[in-house]
């Protein structure tokens, strides 16, 4: 059954206020793509990795990939405005490039959450196997308001509920292909995650193991927790 990763990496950095998208940065001496890329790249159940790209930054990723020995990289393609745009990018190559897709899972991840464990990939296809999908997960540790001002609340809810997804998200591609199509059908087009497009769709969301390690790179803040955090592995 092959196992293809899509790492998501179409954003524009804007919270980052610079001339170069996040995914883009250099952080000792690498991009931060190259992080991600490098983890699906060792990891044995991963068999291609497509990658939903920024315009005008795919030639600079395909020279990355090569200058850093990414082999697994099979297409690089169109990133979209949003993540929903992005993911049918990417499962619409990979239905070009392969006549048979009853069978593939495919690995949902985002190309600027470079602290990716061979662990949770691991943990995601296992449960993807026993469950039909797995959507990486931590539990909510604070309290979280609501607030409609962004000022003040008087209403709160309980943690001990509450799950934090982050990525990977993993599917079978049919059913997965199938939902975008409908989603486009209905007019959907700005849904930022898979497990929430696939949720509306009446799919029931099953949680693989998530670490607070794998962070989402989105701000300059960020850069510096990752760079501590390889400081850390390095030791």
């Amino acid at each position: 059954m092959p196992t293809i990763a899509i790492l998501t990496a179409g954003g524009t950095g804007k919270r980052m206020h610079g001339d170069i998208p996040k995914q883009f940065l250099t952080v000792k001496g690498k991009p931060i793509i190259i992080y991600t890329l490098e983890a699906f790249q060792q990891h044995p159940g991963i068999n291609e990795i497509y990658v939903a790209c920024l315009y005008g930054w795919e030639s600079i990723l395909e020279a990355y990939a090569k200058q850093f020995g990414i082999t697994k990289l099979t297409r690089i393609v169109p990133g979209g405005d949003t993540g929903q745009r992005s993911i049918y990018s990417g499962l619409n190559a990979i239905r070009e490039d392969h006549v048979h897709t009853g069978d593939i899972v495919v690995v949902i991840h985002d190309g600027n959450r470079p602290m990716l464990s061979q662990d949770i990939i691991s943990d995601n296809i296992i449960k993807q196997k026993l469950h039909g999908s797995a959507v990486t997960a931590i539990p909510t540790t604070e309290v979280v308001f609501i607030s409609e001002n962004g000022m003040e609340s008087d209403r709160f809810l309980n943690r001990d509920e509450l799950w934090r997804t982050q990525t990977p998200h993993s599917y079978r591609f049919d059913e997965l292909w199938e939902v975008h199509n409908r989603a486009a059908a209905d007019g959907i087009f700005d849904m930022a995650a898979s497990c929430a497009l696939m949720q509306k769709y009446g799919y029931t969301t099953y949680f693989s193991k998530g670490s607070e390690k794998n962070i989402k790179i989105t701000s300059k803040e960020d850069i510096e927790i990752f760079e501590a955090l390889l400081a850390t592995e390095k030791e």
